[in-house]
C-alpha cells in the first residue's frame, strides 16, 4: 500500500480531553459574564428608582395642593375635611420600631454570643433550625399571638406595675388601660425580628479567626475577657449591620403591628399609648373611601414617606459602618 492511499494522520489529543477555546473566545465569554452580572446587580437599584418615581407620580396631586411641611409635620388627620397630617403616623412608626429594637437587641446579642462562643455543637445544630423556623412564621400568626397573649399581659401586668412604680415618668405613664399600644406592638416586633438578628450576629461571630481567640487564651485571658476585648471589637460593624437589618424590617412591618397597636392617630407620649404607624395606615385605608378628594394621593404619599425614611435610615447606617471600619483599620 502506498502513502497516497494511506496518508499520515494528524496527532490527536488525548482521548476524553476537550479542546480549549481560543484566547479571543475566552475574553468574549468573560466580557459577556461581566456585563450580565453588572446588569443583574443594577436591577435592585432600578427597581427602587421605579418604585420611587411611581409613588412620586401618584402622590404629586397632594404635593401640589399642600406644602410638604404641612403634610410631614401636621398633627391632624381628617381626610373628609381635607386635613392630611402625617406627623402622628411618623412618630408612631418610630416609637414602635424603637421599642421593638431596644427590647430585641440585648437578648439577641447575648444569645448570639452564647451560640457562637459557649454552646456545644449539638446545641447549635438544634438552635439554628429553630431560629429559621421562627423567622419563617407568617406575621399574622405573631399578630394573633400578640392579640391573645401580649395585649392582656400588658393590660393586667405591665401597665399596673408601671403605673405603681414608674408613673411619675411620662414615658412610662399609663394613659389608657386597654393593653393595645406601643409596648404590645414593640414586644411583638421584638419577637419577630429576633431570629433574623440572632442568625446574622451568629454568622458574624463565626467569621472571627480562632487564632485570635487562642492567642488571647494563651496569654491568660478568660473566655469572657477574650470575647469582650478581642471578639466584640472585631465584629462591631457587623453587629450594627444586623441591628439595622432588624430595624428595617420593623419599620415596614404591617399586619402584626396593626392588630395590637391600637390604630389611633395621635402623637404618643408614653409606651402604653396607642399609635398608628404608617404601614398600618396604608394597609387599613387603601382602597376605601376613594371618593374623598386627594385621599388616594395622601395614602401613596405616606408610602413614599415610609420608603424615603427607610432609605435614609439604611444609608446613614452604611455610612456609620464604613466609618467604624475605617477607624478600625487606621
Amino acid at each position: 500500500m502506498s502513502l497516497i492511499d494511506n496518508p499520515p494522520q494528524p496527532i490527536n489529543k488525548a482521548e476524553g480531553r476537550l479542546s480549549r477555546p481560543s484566547v479571543v473566545a475566552r475574553a468574549r465569554q468573560d466580557n459577556f459574564a461581566r456585563r450580565s452580572f453588572f446588569t443583574f446587580t443594577l436591577l435592585p437599584v432600578l427597581l427602587i428608582l421605579i418604585v420611587t418615581i411611581a409613588l412620586l407620580f401618584r402622590s404629586w396631586p397632594i404635593l401640589q395642593a399642600y406644602p410638604l411641611s404641612d403634610l410631614l409635620f401636621g398633627d391632624i388627620w381628617r381626610p373628609s375635611d381635607g386635613q392630611f397630617g402625617f406627623w402622628p403616623f411618623i412618630l408612631g412608626t418610630f416609637w414602635v420600631t424603637t421599642v421593638g429594637v431596644v427590647l430585641a437587641v440585648p437578648a439577641c446579642l447575648l444569645t448570639s454570643i452564647y451560640l457562637a462562643e459557649y454552646a456545644h455543637a449539638r446545641l447549635r445544630s438544634i438552635a439554628k433550625p429553630v431560629l429559621d423556623l421562627l423567622a419563617a412564621i407568617p406575621p399574622v400568626v405573631y399578630g394573633v399571638w400578640g392579640l391573645v397573649a401580649i395585649v392582656p399581659f400588658v393590660d393586667k401586668v405591665l401597665a399596673p406595675l408601671s403605673d405603681r412604680w414608674l408613673g411619675s415618668v411620662s414615658i412610662f405613664s399609663v394613659n389608657q388601660p386597654t393593653g393595645f399600644g406601643i409596648l404590645a406592638a414593640g414586644i411583638v416586633i421584638a419577637v419577630m425580628i429576633a431570629p433574623l438578628i440572632i442568625s446574622v450576629m451568629y454568622e458574624i461571630f463565626s467569621t472571627v479567626p480562632n487564632d485570635l481567640r487562642h492567642a488571647s487564651l494563651a496569654v491568660g485571658a478568660t473566655q469572657w475577657q477574650t470575647i469582650r476585648n478581642i471578639v466584640l471589637p472585631q465584629v462591631a460593624p457587623g453587629i450594627l449591620a444586623a441591628i439595622v437589618l432588624g430595624a428595617s424590617r420593623a419599620l415596614g412591618e404591617t399586619i402584626a403591628v396593626l392588630m395590637v397597636v391600637g390604630n389611633i392617630p395621635q402623637v404618643p407620649t408614653s409606651i402604653f399609648d396607642s399609635a398608628y404607624p404608617l404601614p398600618a395606615l396604608i394597609a387599613n385605608n387603601y382602597g376605601e373611601m376613594m371618593s374623598i378628594p386627594l385621599y388616594d394621593a395622601a395614602l401613596l404619599s405616606a408610602a413614599l414617606v415610609l420608603l424615603v425614611v427607610i432609605l435614609i435610615f439604611n444609608i446613614l447606617s452604611i455610612l456609620v459602618i464604613q466609618r467604624m471600619r475605617s477607624r478600625k483599620w487606621a
